[in-house]
């Protein structure tokens, strides 16, 4: 069984590489520009391309390659489900398998395979881009720096960034809290490998129970440390790290975002000929 303490999502990994240095408003925009290219891409060898971008900024981002594969092991199960489905719903194309309702194609097997590349390569990009070598508050501040403009129309920026802020924070905490209750309830003959479904999945309520009682005495706690030091909204507040753009923040969005339109440009080129 995968150790719950090996999920990797929203940890911040410590590094001072290129991607670290980066302004995180330029991560998110980049992130955002990468996102339509995977999904723009229709042909292998355009996603055989933003793949080799991929491998390009893990390069950049000096981080241990087992660590960035980590966060892609939560969504194995959904990446095997996608590829069953496209293969099993999908008619068109030379058929390779026949069995009464079931019926296997080579352009089904190919579909199933693009759509498992294509959600791969977005929580693996989001990984490298964003939690990975950005922090928690560094992303709440370089979103509330992206969607300021809309404090005009009395949307409240500040508030959502601090909801995503402090998510994105307790999610390693509540992973390694199912990590100890597993182990602890795994000691006194709790069982989630064996037997049928429903008793697993009792099993598993043996954990859900004590989580939920944690994450609400830790929202507890948290909401009475920030209203003892008088939280009251972003109304007014300063910051003590601005956010500040330079050449190299410039450099590497122009290059990386051009190189997402250059690959647009180069699949829609491949389809036509």
């Amino acid at each position: 069984m995968l150790m719950i303490k090996d999920i990797s999502i929203g940890r911040y990994y410590q590094g001072d590489s290129i991607l670290h240095r980066l302004d995180p408003r330029v991560k998110i925009i980049l992130c955002f520009f990468y996102m339509v290219t995977v999904f723009m891409m229709t042909t292998v060898p355009g996603l055989l391309a933003t793949f080799a971008v991929v491998v390009f900024l893990c390069i950049l981002s000096a981080i241990p390659v087992d660590t960035i594969l980590k966060s892609v092991r939560p969504i194995v199960f959904l990446l095997l489900f996608i590829m069953l489905l496209n293969v099993l719903t999908t008619r068109t194309g030379h058929p390779l398998f026949s069995w009464w309702i079931v019926k296997i194609t080579d352009e089904g097997v190919l579909r199933a395979g693009l759509m498992a590349l294509r959600l791969f390569l977005l929580i693996l990009s989001t990984s490298i881009l964003l939690t990975l070598t950005t922090t928690p508050l560094l992303m709440a501040d370089s979103l509330e720096s992206l969607f300021g403009p809309l404090k005009r129309i009395r949307v409240p920026v500040h508030e959502m960034a601090m909801m995503m802020s402090i998510a994105l924070r307790f999610i390693p905490t509540l992973v390694e809290e199912t990590d100890k209750i597993m182990k602890a309830q795994a000691s006194r003959g709790a069982e989630y490998d064996t037997g049928n479904v429903f008793m697993r999945a009792r099993g598993y309520v043996s954990v859900l129970v004590p989580l939920f009682v944690s994450a609400f005495k830790r929202a507890e706690e948290l909401a009475i440390a920030m209203d003892a030091r008088c939280y009251r909204g972003g109304e007014g507040r300063t910051k003590l790290h601005v956010l500040h753009m330079n050449a190299k923040d410039y450099f590497w969005f122009s290059f990386l975002s051009c190189l997402c339109f250059a690959l647009i440009f180069i699949d829609l080129f491949v389809k036509i000929s």
